[in-house]
């Protein structure tokens, strides 16, 4: 329960923290900005769903429309992924901007995601969008510790401090009130745009909300809450151990950009020089010869499908390809299909294991750096992080994989292995496009979160814990003078 003293010192920072000519300027412009992050999101989020949804149709429209052909030029003519934006993206841009939401998808080959935003865009993309989430995430903070350094270090250069001590206020009672008194300036910018959030985040989803999308929002708002209360305490804090409040300051600025910018870029960098990834070069050419060393499909000779015609030529008792009751290309190129697609999972998840090295080692400076914390967690419930990325990828690849062995299973069915006249070319009905589903991707649930992002929860428990202990800590050892 809080105390009538904390309440009251709470209430009177509130009153007098406008009068701050600079910090009500900045609250105005960070409000305008926060302003401008809803409706850049929500164009953004209208504008690439209305696209994706188009060139979806659109694409569905020309496989089907194809006429009677041969089902391995059909394998060949290929079809696109598409994924949706997630409700919350308009929330937090996370990594969607440069990764993409488009895959072409076709036989023998598996390509990654492309069509990104960065990539048709110019170089001050790279710099970061301003998206709700990094306003919340980079620019509050700033405002929070211009608020909270006076706090209590004006208090002790004024010498009202002894006053206040004087008078019965302990130091526990002081810090928890200047910091409440933060919380509510705070809340008057963070309560309108999360009310804006939710209300763009309902009307987006044409008013028909998922209990997933809900659990999501509740912890994006739980989690984005836990963060700034850290910030308000840390510059309290900081004040309270400062002489001056010019020291104060300089040390909360000091820490500022230590969090949101060096510690953020450092450990990125440096987890990348210790997990060192391939090259895509490197990748795509350590998978090429695996395939050939196990068998090229479109050699006659190769080894492997020298033994494997001979023991189909054994098993059905028959001297010839041709005399086989299905199709021995299409045999084949299904067997080619299985060997490569294998062999690329393999590689894949060589290089994931990488990046997840890289990522978790990102995720560990989390004890260290909050704002980490909150940028890998808010990234998780908004379904932009890296993770929904490569889920999209993986499902992407087993539509592939399953379109391309259906059109190989119609050629075994439907093709002939005598070879055709020159001018009459085998093919078959076109009704059989019909039979391959249109992809849709389905995202995975708030569960995955927990199982993704345990580091970061844990380090929010941390830093909850470790500014509870500085609290108690300092409230007995901490001087007026």
């Amino acid at each position: 329960m809080l105390s009538s003293a904390e309440i009251l010192i709470a209430k009177h920072f509130w009153n007098t923290a406008f009068k701050n000519k600079a910090v009500f300027t900045l609250t105005i412009f960070i409000g305008l900005l926060l302003i401008y992050a809803a409706f850049s999101g929500w164009i953004n989020f209208k504008n690439q769903n209305e696209i994706s949804s188009k060139y979806q149709e659109q694409a569905r429209k020309d496989w089907l429309s194809n006429p009677d052909k041969h089902p391995h030029r059909m394998a060949h003519f290929g079809h696109f992924a598409f994924r949706p934006k997630a409700p919350l993206s308009v929330f937090d841009f996370g990594m969607e901007s440069f990764y993409g939401n488009t895959i072409f998808l076709e036989a023998h080959k598996q390509n990654s995601v492309n069509f990104s935003e960065a990539s048709f865009s110019t170089g001050i993309l790279r710099f970061g969008e301003i998206s709700i989430a990094m306003v919340l995430q980079i620019l509050l903070p700033l405002l929070i510790f211009f608020l909270g350094f006076s706090g209590i270090a004006t208090e002790r250069e004024n010498g009202t401090l002894k006053i206040l001590l004087s008078q019965g206020i302990s130091w526990k009672q002081l810090i928890v009130g200047k910091s409440l008194g933060i919380i509510g300036v705070v809340m008057t910018l963070f309560i309108p745009i999360i009310l804006t959030t939710i209300f763009l985040w309902w009307l987006l989803q044409d008013m028909s909300i998922s209990l997933d999308e809900t659990i999501r929002l509740l912890l994006l708002i739980l989690v984005y809450f836990i963060y700034l209360v850290i910030f308000c305490v840390i510059a309290i804090l900081i004040s309270a151990i400062s002489k001056t409040s010019k020291t104060a300051l300089t040390s909360l600025i000091g820490i500022w950009l230590m969090l949101t910018i060096v510690l953020p870029r450092g450990s990125q960098a440096l987890g990348a020089y210790l997990y060192v990834a391939p090259s895509k070069v490197t990748f795509n050419a350590a998978i090429e010869n695996d395939i050939l060393k196990e068998g090229d499909s479109h050699n006659p000779d190769d080894p492997h499908y020298k033994s494997l015609k001979d023991s189909l030529l054994r098993t059905y008792k028959v001297d010839s390809v041709n005399k086989l009751p299905f199709n021995y290309s299409g045999f084949v190129m299904a067997e080619g299909e299985k060997i490569s697609a294998t062999i690329y999972s393999k590689h894949l998840d060589r290089l994931l294991a990488i990046y997840e090295r890289q990522n978790s080692f990102s995720k560990a400076m989390a004890f260290l750096d909050p704002f980490m914390a909150i940028k890998n967690l808010s990234m998780a419930l908004s379904n932009t992080d890296f993770a929904s990325y490569i889920d999209f990828q993986q499902q992407a690849e087993q539509y592939r994989y399953k379109m391309a062995q259906e059109m190989n299973a119609l050629q075994i069915k439907y093709i002939s292995n005598k070879k055709p006249p020159v001018d009459q070319p085998y093919k078959i009905d076109k009704k059989h496009w019909a039979e391959i589903q249109e992809f849709e991707y389905k995202s995975s649930g708030v569960e995955t979160v927990f199982s993704n992002e345990i580091i970061s929860i844990i380090a929010f428990i941390f830093w909850i814990g470790l500014l509870l202990f500085f609290i108690r800590l300092l409230s007995k050892t901490l001087k007026a003078i």
